[in-house]
């Protein structure tokens, strides 16, 4: 049964990836169109092009170019808000008064200003978070977590179609005698610039590095985000604010180091961002399942939905819990089964994925732990389901729905913490229990 579930989970994973792959090549395709409409345009530099390449010393070689631009693609997701907004004051600083009103939106003043304003109320929000009442900024904290998703597709925008623009046209150069701008190369007819092994005549082969790049340039600022997001979901849910401000050091620090690391060798930098996707990727299943919890969270914390949620009467929403028949945090829902007398958790992987079905069982009597912001369904000291907020005054109503012998308790400080800690469980891949 184990190898079964092995395989299972093996293959859910290469189904999720492939899928991921699909989505990202629509993105790529959205570079490649931007890429064109500025050429065509007759513009003289693309809007991201170089997107740190002025850090480059004269008669930079291939790898430093592409071991800025991969440290970059990194980075920029790990603090999304942040690498847009002192990007773009960096170019804003660095063009001459004249050609200031000619720089892309993101280095305009009443666009980095404010984005660098808000990072810096966010610092100063977790350093009192330390004094301040358990709970007192959670408002704030939902509020970060939302800005930090368009915070991604902002530097996303910025970001991955200049990294893919600069890639596409150094590689094809370098390697394959054209300038990027499907144009070959004077006296490039045969070219091994870059790769001292590979002999290739000019070829335009920008119509394949063009998609399977964006692929790539896609799939790891995604992967590198949905890591990085998760600390946003574990300060929405901690319990106190020292715990905050450490998360949120160790963030800022993965991101200074990079930056840090690609100034002094881009190559190098290129390896240490290499790990960081590779580590994001391993720990993908993890972070999609917090960030859908956090998602779920901000949702109804922020519209105060539990006012409006009413209990169906055999078919509820939730999250499962550490022994509840999928992994901590799969979102599906709660179904009562009454011709066999039984409690049926249903949920989809990645949630698209063919629907999957496990039956539930208690050996000691549950109840529903009541907390202040979201409750759950434990089995003595074991989480088995997490409530989101929208279930705040229904916990009476959800224990006699499901027939909780237990009925409901008040949690402790104890619980609050043990709750916060199971958070951390799955992020190191485990089999699905059987």
């Amino acid at each position: 049964m184990n190898k079964v579930f092995r395989a299972d989970s093996i293959l859910t994973r290469h189904i999720s990836l492939f899928l991921l792959i699909i989505i990202s090549w629509g993105g790529g395709c959205l570079a490649l169109h931007a890429d064109a409409s500025e050429e065509n345009s007759g513009s003289t530099e693309t809007m991201t092009e170089g997107v740190i390449s002025e850090l480059l010393p004269p008669g930079a070689n291939l790898w430093d170019v592409i071991g800025q631009e991969i440290t970059t693609l990194t980075a920029s997701p790990i603090s999304p808000l942040l690498g847009a907004g002192g990007f773009g004051a960096y170019k804003w600083w660095r063009a001459d008064e004249a050609t200031r009103a000619n720089l892309p939106w993101f280095s305009q003043p009443w666009f980095f200003i404010p984005a660098l304003c808000l990072v810096l109320f966010c610092a100063c929000k977790e350093s009192l978070g330390t004094i301040l009442p358990p709970g007192f900024k959670k408002p704030l904290d939902a509020i970060e977590a939302v800005a930090n998703k368009v915070a991604a597709i902002v530097a996303a925008v910025i970001f991955i179609p200049g990294t893919v623009n600069v890639l596409v046209k150094t590689i094809g150069q370098d390697a394959f005698g054209f300038d990027g701008n499907m144009t070959p190369v004077a006296g490039a007819e045969m070219s091994t610039a870059g790769f001292a092994t590979i002999t290739v005549a000019a070829v335009d082969v920008t119509w394949i590095l063009y998609p399977v790049i964006s692929v790539l340039a896609v799939a790891a600022f995604f992967l590198v985000w949905m890591a990085s997001h998760t600390i946003n979901v574990l300060i929405l849910l901690s319990p106190w604010g020292g715990i905050d401000l450490a998360l949120k050091i160790f963030r800022t620090t993965c991101f200074a180091s990079l930056l840090g690391i690609m100034v002094i060798d881009p190559r190098i930098a290129a390896v240490v961002s290499l790990v960081v996707i590779i580590i994001a990727y391993f720990i993908a299943g993890w972070s999609f399942r917090l960030t859908v919890f956090g998602s779920a969270f901000c949702w109804d914390f922020l519209t105060l939905r539990h006012l409006r949620f009413e209990l169906e009467e055999n078919n509820n929403k939730l999250f499962c819990g550490r022994h509840g028949g999928a992994k901590t945090r799969t979102y599906g829902r709660l179904c009562n089964d009454t011709e066999k007398g039984r409690i049926v958790f249903t949920y989809r992987p990645w949630l698209i994925l063919p629907r999957r079905k496990k039956v539930v069982e208690f050996s000691e009597p549950p109840y529903v732990a009541k907390g202040i912001f979201f409750s759950t369904v434990r089995e003595g000291k074991i989480t088995r389901f997490i409530l989101p907020p929208r279930y705040i005054g229904q916990e009476e109503k959800f224990a006699q729905l499901y027939g909780l012998s237990g009925g409901v308790k008040n949690a402790g400080l104890r619980w609050v913490l043990g709750s916060f800690l199971e958070l951390f469980n799955g992020a190191i891949p485990q089999e699905e229990a059987s």
